[in-house]
């Protein structure tokens, strides 16, 4: 059983499962809210390489990626695949 973290996570369990693999509270967090609308939109968008730099900044900064305004295109498709 998950623990209760509050009104800011939708999904405890989902939360919990994501910092046990590494990854940020923050990153973490935003995975776990995105709830089933996200797994829906799922193939939705073309792969990362066929975005813009701005676009990649753009979903970085919904994703609260820390040290992205010095990423090149490249390191932000390597930090939003995490």
């Amino acid at each position: 059983m998950s623990d209760d973290h509050g009104k800011s996570i939708k999904d405890d369990d989902t939360y919990e499962a994501l910092r046990e693999k590494g990854y940020s509270k923050s990153k973490a967090a935003a995975i776990a809210n995105a709830g089933d609308e996200a797994s829906r939109k799922g193939g939705a968008q073309p792969p990362y390489e066929e975005w813009t730099k701005e676009e990649l900044y753009a979903r970085a900064q919904e994703l609260d990626i820390d040290g992205r305004s010095e990423m090149d295109k490249a390191e932000l498709i390597e930090a939003l695949r995490g």
